[in-house]
């Protein structure tokens, strides 16, 4: 009976594999653990009492506002065609230098996965708009295929992302429950915003290792990354398909760095800017805005229904033991914390096949997050290591998600394996990204506790 817990989790995740919605799976298969635990006399009822409590602190958690204003956000940009501008620009601008196409689509991608911090509507986005022009371009296709892959996954650390709002409410919780296990009654507070700042250098030195992939595949094997033919267009036409969305994007992230807004006073300003940037480009009728309202309500009801699932799952594996279990497996691991933070990162890697950020961030981190923290570990470094792992895990032949939505929207010519092929290094370049975060925490730390100083 003491390891019911892992049980329970071991049957979320099989359920899962065979297909069965998320929200569902989570909340239902803790109901019926917790229905026959309580019946064997093995589970506590009062665990499930605290529920209301849960949803109701859900409710009324202002920085959670900012998941559906940024969704919105996103929506905006992408059904408005200013992703589609913004991409036609940027290769004005690069397009005539070897790899200058693949490094548009790396920067265009960038701001649009910082936009939407939804790993699928990126990589489609990207697929669509871009994969075709590579290809025309004489582009090999495992390159372009592994470019456009690899940037659709870069929502999970560029902020502001919806990934980081998700995760740092997360930490925020669990950071203050690890305090409290150590009998500190004035706990520290790590936000949003602290997680935003935290994630800038790693995610930048991402996107330029990137950059730097390209022009070394260019110069080369010139082949792989030729020069694209491009219309000439004066600077001043560029630039106006360049500067509405680049300032909107640094508007929604300097006020945030400058402590001049909140994340969800941020998030709001990025949504009515993008509406403002949509309207004045004649994009945002109707019926398209209707289609905005929709997708935005799905996805917002999508995160919030796991999020349910999810304090019901945490509530069950508590009353289960399952919490004190992994404590004990942490604590009797040999190599202390380090070893943890290892077998935990593992985990989160292997989990990434199977289920998206929201649900790790909701299901995982509150149950592992608490202990590694009472173990000493820094949250904003976990935070970033942990966005940066399910990034590489995104990437990872065969079950990468990034991979199954590129091959969903890819031509026939470009085939599974050259998708694969063109990932790899990509992957080697997410290992040492996160080999230096690993050994130089302060990529992470360094600039959040400047800006508070």
């Amino acid at each position: 009976m003491e390891y019911i817990a892992l049980y329970m989790f071991l049957a979320v995740c099989l359920l899962l594999m065979l297909g069965y919605p998320v929200a569902f799976t989570l909340a239902g298969t803790a109901l019926g653990f917790a229905t026959a635990g309580i019946l064997a006399g093995h589970f506590d009822p009062g665990f499930l009492a605290a529920l209301p409590g849960r949803i109701f602190g859900t409710i009324s958690n202002d920085t959670l506002i900012a998941v559906p204003l940024f969704i919105l956000m996103g929506v905006i940009l992408e059904k408005s065609r200013v992703a589609e501008e913004l991409l036609g620009s940027m290769a004005k601008l690069f397009g005539t230098v070897r790899g200058g196409l693949g490094i548009s689509v790396v920067v265009v991608g960038m701001l649009l996965a910082a936009s939407t911090g939804i790993v699928g509507a990126t990589v489609v986005t990207m697929g669509l708009l871009s994969l075709p022009s590579m290809l025309k371009a004489g582009y090999r296709p495992s390159l372009a295929a592994g470019t456009i892959c690899a940037t659709g996954t870069l929502g999970q650390i560029i902020p502001p992302s919806i990934a980081l709002v998700l995760l740092g409410d997360v930490l925020s919780n669990a950071y203050q429950r690890a305090q409290l296990n150590m009998d500190i009654f004035n706990p520290k507070t790590v936000s949003v915003g602290d997680l935003f700042v935290g994630a800038l250098i790693p995610g930048l030195m991402l996107v330029a290792m990137y950059i730097l992939y390209l022009l070394a595949c260019a110069r080369l094997t010139p082949d792989a990354a030729p020069a694209a033919e491009v219309e000439h267009t004066s600077f001043a036409e560029i630039m106006k398909g360049l500067l509405p969305p680049l300032l909107l994007i640094m508007v929604v992230l300097g006020s945030i760095l400058s402590g001049a807004a909140t994340p969800t006073e941020a998030a709001g300003i990025g949504a009515t800017g993008a509406l403002v940037l949509a309207l004045g480009k004649r994009q945002m009728d109707t019926t398209r805005l209707r289609e905005v309202c929709i997708n935005t309500m799905e996805i917002t009801a999508m995160v919030f229904l796991i999020l349910i699932g999810a304090a019901v799952f945490s509530l069950v594996f508590r009353g289960f033991g399952g919490e004190e279990l992994i404590h004990h497996f942490f604590a009797t691991l040999p190599g202390g914390v380090m070893a943890a933070t290892l077998v935990v990162m593992l985990v989160i890697f292997l989990l990434g096949f199977i289920l998206d950020f929201v649900e790790i961030t909701f299901v995982v981190v509150p149950i592992v997050g608490p202990i590694l923290l009472t173990m000493g570990v820094d949250p904003l470094w976990l935070g970033i290591m942990i966005a940066l792992n399910l990034q590489t895990s995104f990437l990872t032949p065969p079950f990468g998600f990034a991979l199954f939505y590129l091959r969903g929207v890819a031509p026939p010519e470009v085939t599974t394996s050259a998708i694969y092929r063109g990932v790899v290094p990509f992957i080697l370049i997410q290992l040492l990204a996160m080999a230096a975060l690993w050994y130089w925490p302060a990529m992470a730390t360094w600039l959040p506790a400047l800006l508070k100083n």
